[in-house]
């Protein structure tokens, strides 16, 4: 079974705020266990909201509709994500409650 872990925006990531050094090698040794471990299938940051769009479509059967970022309530938008292939549910939980927190200050929420 395939799960993707989410890492939610902050105030900071859509700024372009980049994480620590320390943060980033913390991330990259836990991707390294993933990938050792044979469950990892995708790790990456993403861009923040200011480079991104949006399609809605406004009514059914209607025309879809671009809309540009940046988009204002980081809370619902995400920074990252890891992918990984595991046997069950609770061992994606398992390799989840290993992450380091993704913006290494107490506001992380993957």
């Amino acid at each position: 079974m395939r799960f993707m872990m989410i890492v939610k925006a902050t105030t900071d990531s859509e700024a372009g705020v980049m994480p620590s050094q320390e943060l980033l090698d913390a991330m990259a040794k836990y991707n390294e266990k993933l990938a050792r471990a044979g469950v990892l299938v995708a790790a990456d940051g993403l861009h923040s909201s200011s480079s991104a769009i949006r399609i809605s479509y406004p009514e059914p059967g209607g025309k879809a509709k671009v809309l540009d970022g940046p988009f204002t309530e980081a809370k619902e938008l995400i920074a990252g994500f890891t992918l990984i292939e595991v046997t069950s549910k609770e061992e994606a939980i398992q390799w989840a409650m290993r992450m380091p927190d993704p913006h290494g200050f107490g506001e992380g929420e993957i």
